[in-house]
C-alpha cells in the first residue's frame, strides 16, 4: 500500500477521500494529518489547497493531498469564493453563511442567480517536488429557499444543472456521482497514479 496524507483534520473528509480514491487506486491508502494548521492565506482555492498539501507533505514526508472548495455566484463576481466557510463571519456557521447569501440575492431575479460549486486539489510529492493542483466544477444556479436535509454548507439553495431538486435533496450518492469534488477526483487519479504509486 502506498500512503498519502489528506491535509485535513476531518475524519469524515479522510473517509471520503478513501472511498472515492481506493475504488480507482486500491493500492492507496489515506491517512489523517496530525500536524499544526497552516496559515491559508492564498487568494485562490489552488492556492490554499497547494498551502495545506505542502504542509502536510513538509511534515510528515509523505506525499499529501489538500483540497479547497467553494460557492462560486456570477453575479458577485464568483464570491463567496474562498471566504464560503465564513461568509457570515468566523464561526458564525453553515446556516448564517447561507441565510446571508440568500439574503444577498433576495432582489436578483432567476436567470441571473447563476453559480457554481468548485473544487480544487493539490497532490505534493516531497521526494520528487512534484506539484499540481486539479479541479472540477458542478454549474448549477441558487434556490429562492432552502429544500433538503442532506449534504452540508450551501447545498439546500443550490439546484444542480438540470436538476429541479437541491443538492440537499439529493441521496450521498448521487452528490458524490456528479459533484464539483467527484469531477476533481476523477481529474486526480491519472495524476496520482503516474507521480505517486510506483511502477
Amino acid at each position: 500500500m502506498m500512503r498519502v496524507v489528506l491535509a485535513t483534520h476531518n475524519a469524515h473528509k479522510v473517509q471520503e477521500f478513501q472511498n472515492i480514491l481506493g475504488q480507482a487506486l486500491p493500492e492507496l491508502e489515506i491517512v489523517a494529518y496530525d500536524g499544526p494548521e497552516p496559515v491559508e492565506d492564498g487568494v485562490t482555492f489552488a492556492e490554499n489547497a497547494l498551502i495545506k498539501a505542502r504542509t502536510a507533505a513538509e511534515h510528515t514526508g509523505l506525499p499529501a493531498l489538500a483540497d479547497d472548495s467553494g460557492i462560486c455566484v456570477d453575479v458577485l463576481q464568483g464570491a463567496p469564493g474562498i471566504f464560503s466557510a465564513r461568509w457570515a463571519g468566523h464561526g458564525k456557521g453553515d446556516r448564517a453563511n447561507l441565510e446571508l447569501l440568500l439574503d444577498q440575492l433576495s432582489d436578483v431575479r432567476d436567470e441571473h442567480r447563476a453559480a457554481s460549486f468548485a473544487c480544487h486539489i493539490a497532490v505534493v510529492v516531497p521526494e520528487t517536488g512534484f506539484e499540481q493542483v486539479v479541479s472540477g466544477r458542478w454549474p448549477g444556479r441558487l434556490a429562492r429557499e432552502a429544500a433538503g436535509v442532506g449534504g452540508f454548507g450551501y447545498d439546500p439553495i443550490f439546484l444542480p444543472e438540470g436538476l429541479e431538486v437541491s443538492a440537499a435533496e439529493l441521496t450521498a450518492d448521487e452528490k458524490n456521482a456528479v459533484s464539483h469534488r467527484a469531477r476533481a477526483f476523477e481529474a486526480a487519479i491519472p495524476v496520482l497514479r503516474m507521480n505517486v504509486i510506483p511502477d
